[in-house]
């Protein structure tokens, strides 16, 4: 189903791209775009997660950077089964994390600084088991080919803007499709984001509440992560606002309502969704959850330092200290 859903997207997001081609510049701009399309979708594939974990200037750390994190990793990918994905910081103090990977084998799972700052160890748990449902549910293919595909409608758009109006480019509706080229197609590259992320939020809340072993845990970290999304500015996603689908809370500012122009489904709503299941957990019903392999039955502390392996922006020395 998800091969599947994939390939229509990849499909639909090519004959997009070859529509603006078209508009700007007549059959020979749509082959073009198609020539650029199949280019990118193949580039996409391999170096689409590269990409993202790039733009957020996300490092990776391992055992020895940063144990406790990475050993929460590890045991939650064996909680659900999955091989251990790479582990990425990215310093921003807003917390939110996100996946990324064509597949479960080739999967990273990235936490911000703020998110270990401002959670505790069971509220990072219960996020960071949501974005490994994501991996398991093969969600970050689609996610992060989306966040690429889309990116460059938009350039396109933009594209069209320059260079659209010349009269010896061929365009079959002159300056009627350069607007549609500028508007149109960006807004349904933006709406198929949408509908995948919407559609994806869910599911993944359920699974990785199965993951962690206690949904409240994801409930709580929502909460938090809502609440400061729209103080704390993510600068690096408003400069790539494509990817904005790929975390767990919008890291955008200004979406709150559950509509149709919303990146991310209601968190009071997820949050509701959680509680119920938590109720589901108390009368012994667990779904297919095993959380053996986890153990989060330790005091909640109030401060903790975060992996610093020396990433940080004005940083010139190499610096270590354990997420403790």
């Amino acid at each position: 189903m998800n091969v599947m859903r994939t390939a229509m997207l990849l499909a639909f997001m090519t004959a997009l791209f070859m529509g603006i081609g078209f508009l700007i510049g007549g059959t020979g701009g749509m082959m073009i775009a198609l020539v650029i399309a199949a280019g990118m979708n193949l580039f996409s594939y391999w170096n689409s997660d590269k990409m993202v974990l790039s733009a957020y200037h996300a490092q990776e750390v391992d055992a020895r950077s940063a144990p406790e994190f990475y050993n929460m990793i590890r045991d939650l990918s064996a909680n659900a089964g999955l091989p251990m994905p790479k582990v990425y910081v990215y310093d921003n103090p807003q917390p939110n994390a996100f996946a990324t990977g064509r597949n479960p084998q080739n999967a990273a799972v990235a936490a911000s600084t703020g998110l270990m700052q401002r959670l505790t160890h069971e509220e990072v748990a219960g996020v960071m088991a949501h974005e490994l449902a994501h991996i398991q549910n093969r969600d970050t293919l689609t996610m992060t080919i989306t966040a690429t595909l889309a990116g460059a409608i938009s350039m396109l758009g933009n594209f069209a803007f320059f260079f659209g109006g010349n009269r010896e480019n061929n365009n079959p509706l002159g300056f009627i499709g350069v607007i549609v080229a500028m508007i149109v197609a960006p807004f349904a590259a933006m709406l198929v984001q949408m509908a995948i992320s919407r559609t994806r939020e869910y599911s993944a809340d359920r699974r990785g509440a199965e993951i962690c072993g206690n949904p409240l845990w994801l409930a709580s970290a929502l909460a938090k992560i809502a609440g400061a999304a729209h103080q704390i500015p993510n600068y690096d996603a408003e400069r790539n606002p494509a990817t904005a689908h790929m975390f767990i809370i919008n890291p955008l500012s200004g979406e709150r309502m559950d509509n149709l122009f919303s990146t991310h489904p209601d968190t009071g709503n997820r949050i509701a969704a959680l509680q119920q299941m938590a109720g589901e957990f108390s009368n012994g019903n667990r779904g297919n959850a095993s959380t053996a392999g986890f153990q989060a039955d330790r005091p909640q502390r109030t401060a903790r330092s975060v992996p610093n392996t020396g990433w940080g922006r004005g940083s010139d020395e190499p610096r270590k200290g354990p997420w403790s």
